[in-house]
């Protein structure tokens, strides 16, 4: 997940506009919306300022990504005590929807790999069995 998805993702959540996040931020809206499509690039020190509006240490906001856990409660406004974002379906319903999909792939993938180590383990006790036969 890029910076200015993570960014957009944040604003939602909180339920401000572009403007208004523009605003806290002392930019221009046409200057923020740059920054949100990535098409202006981003320092650190923006960045801090940013995570800071959004209520959120910059290193969470740089740790976000698509493989991240939300913790699905009724409010949107707070990062709770775990330093979790906190979604709700009414304001961040698609970034709900995102969240969800990577949950049943993440699912997905651990019965997978599941499967592989019970098929290591057959082939394992396999080749113990063959050896202590010779």
């Amino acid at each position: 997940m890029h910076i200015h998805e993570k960014l957009k993702v944040m604003r939602r959540c909180k339920g401000w506009s572009q403007e208004e996040m523009a605003e806290k931020l002392g930019y221009s809206p046409n200057g923020y919306a740059k920054i949100e499509r990535g098409e202006t690039d981003i320092k650190v020190d923006q960045l801090e300022k940013i995570a800071e509006a959004i209520g959120i240490d910059l290193q969470q906001f740089l740790n976000l990504n698509d493989k991240n856990v939300f913790n699905l409660v009724e409010s949107c406004n707070h990062i709770n005590t775990h330093g979790n974002i906190v979604l709700t379906e009414t304001k961040c319903g698609h970034e709900l929807e995102i969240a969800l999909l990577l949950l049943q792939e993440r699912d997905k993938e651990v019965e997978n790999l599941k499967q592989q180590i019970s098929q290591l383990k057959q082939i394992n006790a396999l080749l113990e069995k063959y050896n202590s036969g010779s």
